[in-house]
């Protein structure tokens, strides 16, 4: 299945349209079956409500990474550092051209900081899933060798998700001898993808970076705010591809 139409079916799947589509459902059935619609169509706002509220969001990623610890680069030697793409800003006006998103910006702050700790080699993985003329891996490795002053050795640019993600860099990996790896990405997108790089054939040592944490809980943790639903909808997407790949193992 390609990309978009993987992401379409996601959206369909996932918060907000899910609930939206539930409430609208629930709005039609009222008149006909009061109860249930009445019964969904508060069910269905109650849900965007949470989904919405920092508190609820937060912890609900929370439970992502709770079995999720920093790397101890000392304990857990490895061969390698291999850091995932983490999407593309288009058309950057102040770069005068596509470089990367915020996201993998902090994924590859934090794989210049093991570099730098280890003297590990680097690979950089992610392919063109929206056929941008250059490639995740391409746009990362100019950042780390551009603005870190961090040499890439590999860049793996053809994959378009983290499983072939893990497959893909698996393949170049092994023509080097490397099988263990310290994997960067995201702390919440760390159990998915630990699963699949090691499905693939890694000896993974989780690397994660942007753990969530919370300053503090006050009132305004219970407001709703448009950055918890994008963090309620991270967590069902993680959830689900879980599920998926659980399903297909």
């Amino acid at each position: 299945m390609s990309w978009f139409a993987v992401n379409l079916l996601s959206a369909f799947l996932l918060p907000p349209l899910n609930l939206l589509l539930a409430a609208l459902a629930g709005l039609l059935l009222a008149r006909s079956f009061p109860r249930l619609g009445r019964t969904l169509l508060i069910a269905s706002l109650a849900l965007l409500w949470l989904c919405s509220t920092p508190y609820f969001a937060e912890g609900a990623l929370q439970l992502l990474e709770s079995r999720i610890k920093a790397a101890d680069t000392r304990a857990q030697p490895a061969d390698a550092i291999v850091v995932l793409g983490g999407g593309t800003y288009f058309r950057a006006p102040e770069y005068g051209a596509d470089t990367v998103s915020e996201a993998a910006l902090v994924r590859l702050r934090y794989a210049a900081k093991l570099h730098r700790e280890t003297g590990k080699p680097l690979l950089v993985t992610g392919g063109k899933p929206l056929g941008n003329a250059l490639s995740e891996a391409g746009q990362m490795r100019a950042v780390l060798e551009g603005e870190f002053g961090v040499p890439v050795r590999w860049a793996e640019d053809a994959s378009d998700n983290t499983l072939e993600n893990a497959r893909y860099s698996f393949r170049l990996l092994q023509k080097e001898g490397v099988k263990r790896i310290y994997l960067v990405t995201h702390a919440w997108h760390m159990p998915r993808s630990a699963n699949a790089f090691r499905a693939a054939g890694f000896d993974v040592v989780p690397a994660p970076t942007a753990f969530t944490t919370r300053y503090r809980t006050d009132l305004l943790s219970f407001v709703p705010r448009a950055n918890a639903m994008s963090d309620s909808r991270i967590f069902m997407h993680e959830l689900i591809g879980l599920l998926w790949y659980r399903l297909k193992s």
